[in-house]
């Protein structure tokens, strides 16, 4: 009998995916990872692990499965949240749930897992896997969930074909209802617990309450930029790849200084809130933020241009393929669907490969380009590769 190693979260979707798969006959068992340990007493009560630990066993016993308890706490701390602290320095925005995947679910998670004599581990992500034969070799395709409102193969996107051998995702055909209704058919304690909000290690407290206390505050200018700016104007016609993928390049004389703020570096591109300045026809926006000089750049209204990009840039070294038999050489280009954030519609763009990395050049310009993020690109409902976004 195959042995599944399930990640039980203590949400819904990981006692679904346990239940359907004991259903389908596997050896299964229940593992609960803890992720977050607070050494500084700033979060004590907080993170709300715990809680999580104590439903995914009540989900374990309720299905008569074995059920351990792993701490990857420290693996998490350097693999995932230092990186994270590291990036926002830079003033670049990282995404952590897809670190924490590649890094945690998919490697660590998986060790301890083949440990314990899985064949497999499952998670209750919302996703597929599709196996075929290409050249007589298994090539494993990731493909998006059947419900287009939970779809999160985005989170997925940096995993290689050596995890997702590994991996199987037992609700990925489901849409959400479906998954809800089998939990409270099967008086599974999850049933109507409300699904994980943001980053678990940061519990009640918000993100950006959260990095003051980490990373130090330091008083500058908001400057606000007027869309009237010369730089917005269109890029003229034959515009190489690097002047596509240019971030707008803005100094302090472009606009006016309308208030202060404690650290531009707590701050991300497209970002509303926290900027604490009134007084305006139309909402500020976040359009830029330098560290080095700790200045924050704003536009007023959702359709300022300093929003809006026509390419990215994604460095060599951080181009991934999930599947490599796809991945494109130097001076190759192909058109895909886009997306550079969780949940965003997929957007129609051209990926070009060059020995300086990959460029997106999107169809139409796009909403909140930023450094630090990771591109996916997709062929129809299959991810095919992602990268972090430099510029």
């Amino acid at each position: 009998m195959m042995r599944v190693v399930v990640g039980l979260s203590g949400g819904v979707d990981s006692s679904v995916a346990a239940y359907l798969l004991k259903e389908q006959g596997y050896d299964v068992v229940g593992l609960f990872m803890r992720n977050w340990k607070d050494t500084t007493g700033t979060l004590e009560g907080d993170c709300p692990w715990y809680d999580d630990h104590m439903f995914a066993e009540l989900v374990a016993k309720r299905l008569d499965i074995p059920f351990h308890l792993i701490d990857l706490s420290d693996e998490y701390r350097r693999r995932v949240v230092d990186y994270m602290f590291a990036e926002y320095g830079r003033g670049r925005t990282p995404n952590p749930d897809v670190l924490c995947n590649r890094e945690i679910k998919f490697d660590a998670f998986l060790k301890a897992a083949l440990d314990l004599g899985a064949d497999y581990v499952a998670t209750g992500h919302y996703c597929r896997r599709e196996d075929v034969e290409i050249d007589g070799r298994t090539v494993h395709r990731l493909l998006a969930g059947s419900d287009p409102n939970k779809d999160q193969s985005y989170f997925l996107c940096q995993l290689t074909q050596r995890q997702l051998s590994r991996a199987l995702f037992p609700i990925g055909h489901l849409l959400k209802p479906e998954v809800r209704r089998i939990a409270a058919e099967q008086h599974l304690a999850t049933a109507a617990r409300k699904d994980s909000q943001g980053i678990c290690f940061v519990g009640k407290v918000d993100l950006p309450v959260f990095l003051q206390q980490w990373l130090e505050a330091r008083e500058g200018d908001i400057v606000e930029v007027p869309a009237s700016w010369d730089g917005y104007r269109p890029l003229a016609d034959g515009a190489t790849l690097d002047e596509l993928a240019a971030p707008y390049a803005y100094r302090e004389t472009d606009g006016t200084c309308v208030g202060r703020h404690r650290g531009a570096h707590f701050f991300t591109i497209g970002q509303r809130k926290g900027l604490n300045v009134g007084g305006k026809p139309e909402p500020l926006f976040v359009i830029a933020t330098d560290v080095e000089r700790n200045v924050l750049y704003v536009g007023q209204g959702q359709r300022h241009p300093g929003l809006y990009r026509r390419g990215l840039r994604i460095l060599p070294d951080e181009m991934h393929w999930v599947r490599p038999d796809r991945a494109l050489q130097p001076g190759a280009s192909a058109r895909f669907r886009m997306r550079i954030r969780y949940r965003q519609p997929l957007q129609d763009g051209v990926l070009h490969v060059t020995p300086e990395g990959g460029y997106i050049v999107f169809d139409e310009p796009q909403r909140g380009v930023t450094a630090g993020q990771f591109a996916s690109w997709y062929d129809g409902e299959e991810l095919i590769g992602s990268g972090v976004i430099h510029c």
